[in-house]
């Protein structure tokens, strides 16, 4: 006897997918012509204009530009490292079952998550600028506050691991640091995964405030060009762009990790060989 199949869903019917079908031709119209509308807009306005282009083609735009990334790059990938030891740290101090330990990694995580991000750079620049610079000092904002924001990420996973797995490690004899760093931690990354990338994600976008503080990141650079060459919307339009091709570069390489450990676990979770 068959098992017996749950519908989820009723599938739609023929009014109902001539519905979506005429909703699915109506946004599809409506932002073609808001497209062609902000088109208007920026010929109307002379922004597309050949002259407004021209200076992209020059080869000392395009090292400036290319500079300017690879600053931006530089400050994500450090701000990104520091992140994340701060972030286990903070989880662990947070999990710690003292409470002379848990309870002032409370305070400051909740002092340094509250605090925007702009100000923690802004500040860490006005009281140490002139000894650190500009490019520590954005790394230190950064990291600062995606750091805490990592903590808790990683307290969350690290408490959504199955109480039985601690109880189990506990009971082959492992200490209680043995059973964090060889059974939770591993659990709560591969769970954590998506999320852990999404605030690095969010940590590369923030590396733009860094020209508050004259860092010479790529929104710096796209900014100079712009003033220098009258041509600031165009020259943003450049900025977005490498953006954009920077945040899909690190969702495509977070999605080849995710997907390796994906594979990994199945492989080490699954039936022994000759198991029938």
């Amino acid at each position: 006897m068959s098992a017996p199949t749950q519908v989820l869903f009723d599938a739609p019917g023929p009014r109902t997918r001539r519905l979506n079908t005429t909703l699915s031709v109506v946004s599809v119209l409506v932002l073609l012509g808001l497209l062609a509308f902000i088109g208007w807009k920026f010929q109307d306005a002379g922004q597309l204009d050949a002259a407004k282009w021209a200076p992209f083609s020059y080869a000392v735009i395009q090292r400036t530009l290319l500079a300017g990334m690879w600053a931006t790059i530089k400050v994500a990938i450090v701000a990104t490292v520091l992140a994340l030891v701060v972030g286990v740290a903070f989880a662990l101090l947070r999990l710690a079952p003292q409470r002379a330990i848990s309870l002032p990694s409370t305070i400051v995580l909740e002092i340094f998550r509250g605090v925007p991000v702009l100000l923690l750079i802004f500040a860490t620049f006005l009281l140490f600028g002139n000894d650190i610079g500009s490019f520590w000092s954005v790394v230190i904002g950064l990291t600062l506050y995606n750091g805490m924001v990592i903590a808790e990420i990683m307290r969350a996973g690290i408490l959504a691991v199955p109480t039985g797995q601690r109880e189990a490690a506990m009971s082959i004899g492992l200490r209680g640091s043995q059973t964090m760093r060889l059974v939770l931690m591993p659990q709560a990354v591969r769970a954590m995964m998506p999320t852990l990338i999404a605030q690095v994600v969010v940590l590369l976008k923030d590396s733009a405030l860094g020209f508050i503080v004259t860092y010479q990141d790529l929104l710096y650079q796209v900014n100079a060009i712009g003033r220098s060459y009258n041509n600031l919307l165009p020259t943003f339009i450049v900025g977005a762009v490498l953006f954009i091709i920077i945040n899909m570069v690190v969702a495509g390489l977070a999605r080849y990790l995710e997907k390796r450990m994906s594979r990994k676990t199945a492989a080490s979770t699954g039936p022994a060989k000759g198991e029938d």
